[in-house]
């Protein structure tokens, strides 16, 4: 197999697109996630990330990325503004307009994509009617990452809604029963197939499949 290799002289010096492209999708596969939020007056919003992780389970936490704030940024300042979003699996039925999410509009993204807003558990900010796995979080902490201006969102836990099938008797969400889709680099959608389940690691014990 012949290998391509690039110092960090060379990654600086490749071509914009090519060096976007390659960097974004070096991480591997990450989660697809549309985040609802609502500003002061009521004006819903919608958004496709792709920085959302896992930050803690007690408290429950939730974070993603938000890009320098050196444009309007609708997500983040709506957040600012109402300490409230949600985030909501995007699935394979609907990636289409998901993806069409990134535009920039100037009207509810909700609205021009045909994505349904819902309005759950006294969170005012809107859930996606479509996603089968949705979480309502009401902002905690925010993060600046000096080296490159973005920041980190942090949210806590406030609600949870999936269907009860979906969630295995130790807790364990079956995310393929939900379609979830993943995402590499930032416009390649993907299925995923669970390969093995493991018992937890300890030093003195042989792993067992579960």
């Amino acid at each position: 197999m012949i290998q391509s290799s690039y110092t960090k002289t060379e990654i600086l010096n490749l071509d914009k697109q090519f060096r976007t492209n390659l960097i974004n999708s070096l991480s591997g596969f990450k989660s697809a996630n549309l985040i609802g939020t609502q500003d002061e007056n009521g004006q819903s919003n919608v958004a496709i990330f792709t920085s959302v992780v896992h930050i803690g389970a007690n408290p429950p936490l939730m974070g993603f990325i938000s890009r320098p704030h050196s444009v309007p940024r609708h997500t983040l300042e709506n957040i600012i503004g109402t300490k409230e979003f949600t985030t909501n699996h995007v699935a394979e039925q609907f990636i289409e307009k998901a993806h069409q999410t990134a535009a920039r509009y100037s009207i509810s993204e909700f609205e021009a994509t045909n994505l349904s807003p819902e309005f759950l558990n006294g969170i005012a900010a809107p859930f996606v009617k479509e996603a089968a796995i949705k979480i309502g979080l009401s902002l905690a902490d925010i993060v600046d990452i000096k080296i490159n201006n973005t920041k980190m969102i942090i949210g806590k836990v406030e609600y949870i809604v999936l269907p009860k099938s979906m969630i295995a008797k130790d807790g364990k969400v079956n995310i393929e029963a939900a379609k979830t889709v993943a995402v590499s680099g930032l416009d390649t959608y993907h299925k995923t197939a669970e390969l093995a389940r493991f018992s937890y690691a300890k030093p003195d014990k042989s792993l067992v499949r579960l």
